[in-house]
């Protein structure tokens, strides 16, 4: 079964650093901090700066240790960055990333590639188990749950569960946010077919795509690569998306476009996003200095701030470093109305899933997902350069 969200026991913060043989391991942070801005240079991947409050967490970084950070292809799905750093073996290259943030089964599979190498940060033992590869190639830092994210200036009866969908009231008003190269469109699809299975982990990927197809075939689902501007303009006024998006979304467009959060009934699915070190990282201890400053406080909370919940968030509400502040921001995690607990779905049904859904949509749902401006994506089953027309794409 997989790991649910009101089973977060986590145990204490390792303060102490740790030492694992044959591997790296968190070295004083002194010594650390010296040889990362001798390297002075960081090269992130796939980090939009409005996901998650990545924007103040590289700031903040930049700030604290004075290196400079190469910002590479900030709207990048999964695929790509893991096909990013299975070509730029090159550490002279500045298109070589140091460091990703994936969708758990892509970490789990450049791991097997021998794309990631391992490292433990000193909050180790604060992150769960569920959450982490066991020797340190990757270590999830948030997650947050699939939503619907809705236009109600256009729709004025709101969708409350998945099957409401294929309702009429909702013709070509149904997007994805991001295409089947992404990890956010993956466990979209999961998602509803875990609440057409009534909650049957293996047979929700092809269930949900029984669901996308019945919707295409009724008109309901727009076969675009959605994002805030086609829900602002009507082209897909109803958004299926990870909801910390959905909720700065609503921040940021408050007074322009009314915006309401529909956590579905049923099938409801909490994602994690893993970080790792490209085993071909140029700046190696840039890297792991990096990796340090995601899994502190300060970082956890910049991610609690920008409406993720942080992976070691257990943690900091046992030892009180929670500001009152974000109480609120907590709130939003805790049922929400919701009438069923979130499922982490484990890596080998992520796995399962990412394989069914990316081999089986063309065949089950009979929509190619184009990006915007109409341009085919590539997707669902190109996940290279040699795909014309490819476009920004979502994690």
């Amino acid at each position: 079964m997989g790991w649910r969200a009101n089973c977060l026991v986590m145990p204490s913060a390792a303060l102490a650093l740790l030492t694992f043989t044959g591997m790296a391991s968190a070295g004083p942070m002194d010594e650390l901090v010296a040889t990362a801005k001798a390297e002075a240079k960081l090269t992130v991947i796939a980090l939009p700066r409005d996901w998650c409050g990545y924007g103040v967490i590289i700031d903040g970084f930049k700030a604290k240790y004075g290196l400079t950070i190469n910002e590479l292809l900030p709207d990048a799905g999964s695929a790509k960055v893991i096909d990013t750093i299975r070509k730029a073996r090159n550490a002279t290259d500045p298109q070589t990333p140091d460091v990703i943030d994936v969708g758990l089964s892509f970490a789990s599979s450049a791991k097997r590639d021998g794309l990631l190498q391992p490292y433990k940060v000193a909050t180790w033992a604060a992150i769960p188990d569920a959450a982490k590869d066991a020797d340190g190639y990757w270590y999830g830092g948030y997650y947050g749950t699939i939503a619907f994210e809705v236009n109600a200036d256009i729709v004025t009866k709101m969708p409350t569960d998945w099957a409401d969908l294929a309702s009429r009231d909702y013709r070509n008003a149904v997007g994805l946010a991001g295409d089947l190269a992404s990890n956010q469109a993956i466990q979209s699809v999961f998602a509803a077919g875990l609440s057409a299975a009534n909650g049957g982990v293996d047979h929700a990927a092809d269930q949900g795509m029984k669901l996308f197809a019945d919707l295409n075939r009724k008109g309901n689902f727009v076969p675009i690569v959605g994002n805030s501007d086609s829900l602002v303009d009507g082209r897909t006024p109803i958004l299926i998306r990870w909801d910390y998006l959905a909720l700065g979304d609503r921040e940021r467009l408050r007074g322009k476009t009314r915006i309401e959060i529909v956590r579905p009934k049923t099938g409801v699915v909490a994602g994690v996003y893993a970080q790792a070190i490209s085993a071909f990282a140029p700046h190696p201890n840039a890297a792991r200095l990096w990796i340090e400053y995601l899994y502190s406080d300060e970082a956890q909370l910049a991610f609690l701030n920008g409406h993720c919940h942080p992976i070691r968030v257990a943690d900091l509400m046992r030892s009180g470093k929670v500001p009152a502040g974000l109480g609120g921001t907590l709130a939003q995690f805790r049922g929400s109305g919701t009438e069923a607990d979130p499922l982490f779905p484990t890596l080998e049904q992520q796995e399962k899933a990412t394989e069914i859904i990316t081999k089986g949509w063309e065949g089950v749902v009979g929509a190619k997902i184009q990006c915007p401006d109409g341009s085919p994506s590539g997707i669902p089953m190109v996940f290279n350069e040699s795909a014309v027309g490819l476009c920004a794409i979502p994690q």
